[in-house]
């Protein structure tokens, strides 16, 4: 790999005008692309085949229903009613002129005496606005329409505000916090470098890597469906990886310009190097997003397929554009000091430098075992909320929100349970009659405030039966009575009843996930481990890294339940609302912090093992290896660290806590696990860390390290110095 990588890098230096240029063009396409092909994203999270999704249908096909709806709300002044003719008069006019609005199909009247929506009271009620487009395909410019509509109707007195799926908007991205976190990442770039030149060109390539992946997925969404939190978080990943990756391969060819190498000879070594480690570490990343193919559920797979292919695009710029601009920029990469200066005053300087990594892995290695037990009962304290885990489908609006007080209006007026309704769908011939006699069993069941006479299709065929419950959308009381509708319904004879609704899809996607992830586990850990065990030749240095992973993500998860759940601290990441966890945050998480734990495996524990195969002792290597690359992690860490940050302060709430999540990670594990508990385990290994049993050895090396060029570098100097002996001889 590495000799390849070498003659990939070369290449691009030779042809680097051409290959920026290219790169250029690819960017200009994808963002052309994107104005003129993009599509819509959703918000639907079912399954297709569960039984929540398969009702949704049914009722989409039986009763005309599915298209996306909106909830307008109107509560009355204190000590008023909706019905008196003034009032009435405005809801009328109100209704009409949210028929009238752009993509609106119809809108009920909440004083319809043959269908009411109003209270007991009287002082609340609402309109149902359904939509042509399906959910997810409101345009911006329709909410607007209806956001202007709510917005003039406040001056007749009555309060008002609107919830529903046609009101959701796709998350932001680019806002003043993640601006922040990019902001930040720069200047940790700046100070690693000692150079604002470089920093910006590392900053600037990992950009257009992201930028390309992101757009391309824009043009996705033209042809396919994708969830809204898609492009979010591949852009997030492929930001932090762009910059890490570009940062190694920058580093190792600012040593190599150090050590004397011209510029093409520093470029070859620095891609041959540090590109196999990006290489290796991207393809653990890519392996950990696209397995989430095995989970079966297509929004999951689309997300992690997205993000592996902005991975891939995030690899493709750091062995090809890095090194082209390397050449562009020459030596001017490294500060003025440094580019005139002797090998031997480098290598004194950066000596110094590194004095506080040597002190850090001296006290790691001395106090193993206490460093060891140290990392373990820290990450495991903060890994206790995890056992106390709550996830959910159902969104929370944010604080403040015309949602969100959309949605107070109808707890007050109806009751908790009427924003999560539960819909049960009979049928068969005796459709209406299982629906009617069930009204009384499904009532004894507990937990349910009211349920609704059933209305049928057409034919009779089917009947759709609204069971609302006493308890909120996401409270385990409404997740119970999903389980126990279902149970009751099973036992009806001579029809099909199904039950769906937000909190069924919900209850259906959880099973899902918590069937697939130990399979998830089992793949994606099998086939890193593999991958580990070829890098390094060795069976316990991968184990050791795949356990503080488990470590890792404890800790990740734990603290997100105690913000997010518990709502400790929650001020300082501008949480509006405690609740469960969105119930994909734990296996996107799993899947990511694994690619990027292994990320950092490889990078740290690759030039130990570096060391160690050029004869260092086991001790001297993990000393060596660890002040060679330590920094260059520490600085990675950071940069990704702050680029997730960026996204917790202003972010939706699903992609909040999953940001607040990877952030957590990322800091746990570069800075507890890999660089105290990772080398203290192999100090106390010794030289059975790099033991490979004999049956194993069979298996092919990837050469991280670059042991390859060495070889040839040795054999080119052996040869010139044999046809100088030979010269002289003459």
């Amino acid at each position: 790999m590495a000799l390849l990588l070498r003659r990939l890098g070369l290449a691009a230096y030779r042809r680097r005008l051409l290959v920026v240029l290219l790169w250029l063009v690819v960017l200009v396409g994808s963002g052309v692309g994107a104005l003129t092909l993009s599509g819509t994203t959703t918000n639907n999270f079912s399954i297709p085949g569960q039984e929540s999704s398969t009702a949704l249908e049914k009722i989409q096909a039986e009763f005309g229903a599915g298209g996306a709806s909106a909830r307008v709300v109107v509560q009355a002044p204190e000590g008023q009613t909706l019905t008196t003719p003034e009032n009435a008069q405005a809801i009328g006019k109100l209704v009409a002129d949210l028929d009238a609005l752009p993509g609106v199909s119809s809108a009920s009247n909440p004083l319809d005496p043959a269908a009411p929506t109003i209270n007991a009271e009287q002082n609340t009620a609402y309109s149902r606005v359904t939509y042509d487009a399906p959910v997810g395909g409101v345009t911006p410019e329709e909410q607007t329409a209806l956001l202007d509509a709510v917005d003039d109707f406040r001056a007749t007195g009555l309060t008002v505000e609107v919830t529903g799926e046609a009101t959701q908007v796709p998350p932001h991205v680019g806002g003043v916090a993640e601006v922040i976190g990019v902001v930040i990442a720069l200047l940790i770039l700046a100070l690693t470098y000692g150079s604002l030149v470089t920093a910006g060109m590392n900053l600037l390539t990992a950009a257009s890597g992201v930028g390309i992946g992101v757009l391309g997925i824009t043009i996705a969404t033209g042809f396919m469906d994708l969830q809204s939190t898609t492009t979010a978080l591949a852009g997030m990943l492929g930001l932090a990886v762009g910059i890490d990756y570009a940062l190694f391969i920058i580093n190792r060819y600012r040593q190599e310009l150090r050590r004397g190498a011209d510029v093409p000879t520093a470029i070859g070594i620095a891609v041959g190097t540090a590109g196999s480690a990006v290489v290796t570490a991207g393809i653990t990343v890519i392996i950990a997003l696209v397995g989430l193919i095995v989970v079966g559920i297509p929004f999951l797979t689309q997300m992690g397929v997205a993000a592996a292919a902005t991975i891939v695009v995030a690899m493709l710029v750091a062995v090809t554009l890095v090194p082209a601009v390397l050449g562009l920029l020459g030596r001017r990469v490294l500060p003025r000091k440094q580019r005139t200066a002797s090998a031997d005053a480098v290598d004194t300087a950066e000596t110094k430098e590194r004095g506080f990594y040597a002190g850090w892995i001296g006290v790691i290695t001395r106090h193993r075992v206490a460093s060891l037990l140290l990392a373990i009962v820290a990450l495991g304290v903060v890994a206790v909320p995890f056992a106390s885990m709550q996830t959910t489908l159902v969104q929370t609006p944010a604080a403040d929100s015309t949602q969100e007080r959309a949605d107070q209006l109808l707890t007050d007026g109806f009751g908790p349970g009427f924003n999560g309704p539960l819909i049960v769908l009979f049928e068969g011939d005796n459709a209406v009659q299982a629906g009617t006699d069930a009204a009384g069993p499904i009532t004894a069941l507990g937990d349910v405030a009211v349920v609704t006479p059933a209305i049928p299709n057409a034919d009779g065929t089917a009947a759709m039966v609204t069971v609302i419950p006493r308890s909120g959308p996401t409270s385990e009381a409404t997740e119970q009575l999903v389980i126990s509708l279902r149970g009751y319904l099973a036992g009806v004879d001579g029809v099909t009843a199904s039950v769906t609704g937000a909190t069924a899809v919900s209850v259906d996607v959880a099973v899902a996930l918590d069937e697939a992830l130990p399979i998830y586990l089992v793949l994606v850990v099998g086939l890193a481990l593999i991958l580990l065990v070829l890098v390094f030749r060795s069976l316990l240095v991968p184990l050791v890294g795949v356990l503080g992973f488990l470590l890792t993500v404890g800790a990740s998860l734990g603290a997100t339940v105690a913000v997010f759940q518990w709502g400790w601290l929650a001020d300082a990441v501008n949480l509006d609302t405690t609740g469960p966890l969105i119930s994909l945050t734990p296996i996107l998480v799993i899947g990511i912090l694994f690619g990027l734990a292994m990320d950092y495996q490889i990078f740290l524990v690759s030039r130990m093992h570096e060391a160690h195969h050029r004869g260092a002792a086991p001790r001297d290597a993990i000393v060596t290896g660890f002040r060679q690359a330590a920094p260059v992690v520490v600085a990675a860490a950071l940069i990704m660290f702050f680029v997730f940050a960026g996204f917790v302060p202003a972010g939706e709430l699903a992609l909040k806590s999953i940001a607040f999540a990877l952030a957590i990670g990322i800091l746990a594990d570069a800075f507890v696990v890999r660089m105290i508990l990772v080398p203290a385990a192999l100090a106390l290994l010794g030289e059975r860390a790099w033991w490979l049993p004999k049956w194993l050895r069979w298996l092919p090396t990837l050469d991280v390290e670059g042991a390859a060029l060495a070889k040839e570098e040795t054999k080119a100097d052996t040869e010139a110095e044999e046809h100088t002996l030979v010269d002289s001889t003459r």
